[in-house]
């Protein structure tokens, strides 16, 4: 069999953990400082704009030292396991 018809595996290189303290870590930030972290975090995961983000607490800088996509997939992740069938 080929390279070419294996399956391939997509794989992040964040350890489930990481993306989730500081996606909590940054949520605290944000309700400290007034804002809905919900709608913030939305704002900041589909635009990329940091600005959406508190610099409170160093939040900015953390959100911004992981990938969009591992938030989301951790994200995801949260809300399959917490809504299994």
């Amino acid at each position: 069999m080929s390279k070419m018809e294996e399956t391939m595996m997509f794989k992040f290189g964040v350890d489930k953990n990481q993306a989730e303290t500081v996606i909590k870590e940054v949520c605290s930030a944000m309700q400290e400082k007034g804002y809905n972290p919900i709608n913030q975090l939305v704002g900041y995961l589909l635009s990329g704009d940091p600005a959406y983000v508190t610099s409170h607490k160093d939040a900015r800088s953390k959100i911004r030292g992981m990938e969009r996509d591992e938030l989301l997939a951790e994200l995801v992740r949260f809300y399959l396991n917490k809504n299994k069938p």
